[in-house]
């Protein structure tokens, strides 16, 4: 039974992969990549190509991670908060205690692991109405530990394990970039050639059907959840590794550029519908249109106004690609 929920599920993928919903986010990229170049000499040369791929791996980590919760039609309100307390703990135990960096850098991905569990654990095990209450709730718990353990006081002064992953170059390429399609690579394998995969997929098409089809949602909401989490931990390593500090209010407000990352890249917040490299093209049309305002001297309280408006449409896409989904 589960097998006919995957490919009612697959069916629906198949619906919203007409041109514009495959192809969109890609054309407003080259759109946007092209204007930029007109209107700016430092747009397209080499350095500044790289640097926004090294502007984009933090969002691009969170915004796969925020994928996941988005196709079941939930969402995660908390990898900003899970981020800061994750580096926060790596800090602690490989600054302030002097511990192994490697060690510090396993507390931090095991740090995000665990809270997105907790979340996940939450929405199922507590049978909170709806994960935005629950993320919502370990937003500010995780944000509020890591203010208390720290004293609000920032961390400095990692050990080079630690700042590899931020600050390194394989050539002209920043190594966060190249981890970033590590991710999206293995990504795209688990959404699409595995069972769990497909069934989070099916779950976002329609919860109770798969729950009914023998799906245990239970399970892979938790996993979905463990692996957002996972990937907060991984951004604020990446973070930390570029600015060789750790701070607790790290993260505010990031978990608004991954929604919008995911859904600018093709994903319905209805759920069921979105891909992995729709979302990194989301998260570098977000870091393109940052570094561009940047070199047209646009306020930022401009490129806030301008940001949001882009988000604005790419939500009112979403709202029309599910109306003709019903008709």
């Amino acid at each position: 039974m589960s097998a006919v929920i995957v490919e009612k599920s697959e069916a629906r993928k198949i619906k919203s992969n007409g041109f514009i919903s495959k192809f969109g986010a890609l054309i407003g990229l080259i759109i946007l990549c092209t204007v930029l170049t007109i209107l700016s000499d430092n747009f397209l040369t080499v350095d500044n190509v790289m640097n926004i791929a090294r502007q984009s791996s933090i969002n691009a980590l969170l915004a796969i991670g925020m994928l996941l919760p988005i196709l079941t039609a939930g969402i995660d309100l908390s990898v900003g908060s899970i981020l800061a307390l994750s580096i926060m703990m790596m800090g602690i135990v490989s600054v302030n205690h002097g511990l192994n960096p490697y060690l510090g850098i396993v507390v931090c991905l095991g740090v995000g692991a665990l809270l997105g569990w907790t979340n996940g654990i939450m929405l199922t095990k507590l049978k909170l109405p709806h994960p935005f209450i629950s993320t919502l709730g370990t937003m500010n718990i995780a944000r509020g530990i890591a203010l208390i353990i720290t004293g609000a006081a920032p961390i400095a002064g990692f050990a080079a394990p630690i700042q590899f992953a931020g600050n390194q170059f394989v050539g002209p390429v920043p190594f966060s970039f190249i981890l970033v399609i590590v991710v999206y690579i293995l990504f795209d394998i688990f959404l699409n050639r595995t069972s769990t995969g497909r069934y989070i997929y099916a779950i976002g098409g329609n919860k109770e059907t798969a729950r009914l089809s023998g799906i245990n949602v239970n399970k892979i909401l938790i996993i979905v959840y463990t692996l957002s989490g996972l990937m907060a931990g991984l951004a604020g390593l990446v973070m930390v590794g570029r600015v060789n500090s750790a701070f607790p209010l790290a993260g505010m407000g990031y978990e608004l550029d991954a929604i919008a990352a995911v859904i600018i890249g093709g994903a319905s917040f209805f759920g069921g519908v979105g891909t992995v490299w729709g979302t990194l093209i989301g998260a570098t049309i977000i870091a393109v249109l940052r570094n561009g305002l940047n070199l047209l001297n646009v306020s930022a309280d401009f490129q806030m106004a301008i940001i949001g408006l882009v988000i604005v449409a790419a939500v009112y896409v979403d709202v029309l690609r599910q109306r003709s989904f019903k008709k």
